[in-house]
């Protein structure tokens, strides 16, 4: 969620820096391969780098034409190749067959791959593997933050998730540790740290041995408090339809980079690219309110354009020249956005408040707040049948599986049944995976999660506990949402009326049903200034909690250094 501006907010670093220094590491790169050259770029890179360098830019670094990966026979002429690629081994191997078809065809060029955010020895394997270690340079472009917003920025990893929660890769611990690096190099130390999970007690480990690696220089702080919270700790905020305008844009639109596709429902003409960031006047006003209060805004905001464009009435040459060369051009623009979101909330209100949308919202309520359980897995069926979503009824299922602590046997074998025969067999994987990240489990008979605990626990005593794989780790993971939920007070009472127009919490993005449990977590750790106070809830959530200020960080790593 976008930062609003509040008189007793402090002042936001100046998150431009890191987009003009990944700018600034690309045009080198790029420059260590002389003369003209095409650059082939992966597909789910070509939107961030539109964010850093633009074609234009490229151009002037004699990158002459731009190809996306394909994986197939190349038609490029040039004699310099340059790939910008994730540290994949299916990309790697692509391009050794690239250069080796040019081998066979007795072809001379020059090949230079550079990998973002960094290398990994298992590509470079490849490249020896397949001998071409010294035909092929290779580099690294530490592109690590991407600016969205002048308060949001992402690492814009997709894979970080699956690989680390699913397949148990840890690869990307190392690439999030040299992210908070990066942070703490240009703005400063960080007056305190929290986190809770595992991989962010990696994270941070990662990010304290590589500034124990260098010398620190005493200097202002411009980013208070950092927290570090794994995927895992709250599945349930992810599962829940957002109801706020941004979050049904995503929804509908679907949102890329801070960019988002207005298809032809929602223009006339084209599809329209529009940058969604705090300046766009329109957007930054409505961005995170409900949606039930948009269309009073929209309209309110049109009859204040319609009062600006009418001033013109009435005035002299001198005064229309003013109005013309300071104001036109922005009431324009501001005109042309506020014609988009309102076509966007026009699509939106067709697709969302259909009766399948608001029975949906129903159902995820009633889930969180333990209610008609029956009627929700009714609704389920009938949704899984009917071939509403394949998405939506997924995040219904882990849903139900989340807030009930699994599904009894009989439920998850029906459910199963019905999803596979309707949606195809091919997602048994689908099934195995998310039982796996313990999103969609099945209940054991006679194994309670008191027994459960008791076994893991011994393990956590033992020193070597750490060195668990995650699939095992996997077995100790138990929903505990009804606790969690009692103890943080996270579905507020349904016998209370929400004023959804004057929200008094963070309920109000899930039209006041469930309080997000990350954002409840760090409300609470910031009022009682640790996690002391919180050891019932941290056990909840399987622990790994650790609460480090900026005076013992600067204290270890001084005394490491010396």
């Amino acid at each position: 969620m976008a930062h609003s501006a509040r008189r007793d907010s402090p002042k936001l670093p100046d998150f431009s820096l890191l987009k003009r220094l990944a700018k600034d590491q690309l045009v080198y790169l790029l420059e260590q391969l002389p003369g003209k050259k095409d650059l082939f770029i992966e597909a789910d890179l070509m939107s961030p780098l539109d964010r850093i360098a633009n074609v234009s830019t490229l151009k002037q670094h004699e990158v002459d034409k731009l190809y996306k990966v394909e994986y197939k026979p190349i038609v490029s002429t040039s004699d310099q190749l340059c790939f910008l690629i994730r540290p994949r081994i299916k990309t790697v191997k692509w391009i050794c067959d690239v250069a080796n078809a040019d081998k066979a065809a007795g072809r001379f060029r020059r090949y230079k791959i550079i990998f973002t955010p960094q290398k990994f020895y298992a590509c470079e394997s490849v490249l020896e593997e397949q001998g071409l270690f010294g035909d092929v340079t290779t580099d690294e472009w530490s592109f690590y933050l991407l600016p969205l917003d002048d308060d949001i920025i992402s690492m814009e990893l997709p894979e970080f998730f699956r690989d680390n929660f699913l397949a148990g890769d840890q690869r990307w611990v190392r690439t999030a540790g040299s992210t908070l690096h990066l942070l703490h190099s240009i703005y400063g130390p960080f007056s305190k740290i929290y986190g809770i999970g595992r991989c962010s007690k990696m994270v941070y480990e990662s990010w304290r041995e590589q500034v124990e690696e260098e010398e620190t220089k005493a200097r202002q702080a411009e980013i208070g408090n950092v927290f570090l919270i794994d995927r895992d700790v709250d599945f349930v905020t992810p599962l829940c339809s957002q109801v706020v305008y941004e979050g049904l844009v995503d929804d509908i639109f679907k949102i890329k980079c801070g960019c988002v596709g207005f298809g032809t429902d929602a223009t006339s003409d084209k599809n329209v690219k529009v940058m969604l960031n705090s300046q766009d006047k329109v957007f930054n006003e409505i961005r995170n309110e409900h949606f039930s209060n948009v269309f009073g805004f929209l309209s309110q905001k049109a009859r204040n354009l319609q009062t600006a464009y009418d001033k013109r009435r009435g005035m002299d040459i001198k005064q229309m020249k003013t109005f013309v060369s300071e104001e036109l051009k922005g009431l324009k623009q501001e005109h042309r956005l506020l014609s988009l979101h309102i076509s966007a909330s026009e699509t939106i209100m067709k697709k969302k408040t259909k009766q399948d949308f608001q029975e949906m919202l129903k159902t995820e309520h009633s889930l969180l707040e333990g209610f008609e359980i029956r009627e929700c897995i009714s609704f389920i069926e009938e949704h899984i049948i009917r071939l509403v979503s394949m998405i939506e009824s997924l995040r219904l299922l882990c849903l139900l599986s989340i807030t009930e602590n699994g599904l009894l046997p009989k439920d998850y074998r029906s459910l199963k049944a019905l999803f596979l025969q309707s949606y195809g067999v091919e997602h048994l994987l689908t099934f195995a995976n998310l039982k796996q990240l313990g999103l969609l489990v099945e209940q054991q008979p006679g194994e309670t999660l008191t027994a459960m605990e008791s076994k893991v626990g011994k393990l956590v005593n033992d020193k070597t506990a750490g060195k668990l794989t995650d699939a095992f780790s996997s077995l100790a993971k138990k929903s505990n949402f009804r606790a969690l939920s009692r103890k943080l007070n996270l579905v507020p009472k349904s016998d209370e009326e929400y004023n959804l127009r004057v929200p008094r919490d963070m309920a109000y993005i899930f039209s006041g049903a469930y309080i997000p449990l990350s954002c409840k977590l760090i409300e609470q750790v910031l009022e009682r200034g640790g996690w002391t106070g919180l050891e019932e809830v941290t056990r909840l959530l399987n622990g790994h909690e650790f609460s480090v200020t900026g005076l013992l960080i600067r204290r270890y790593i001084c005394r490491e250094i010396k």
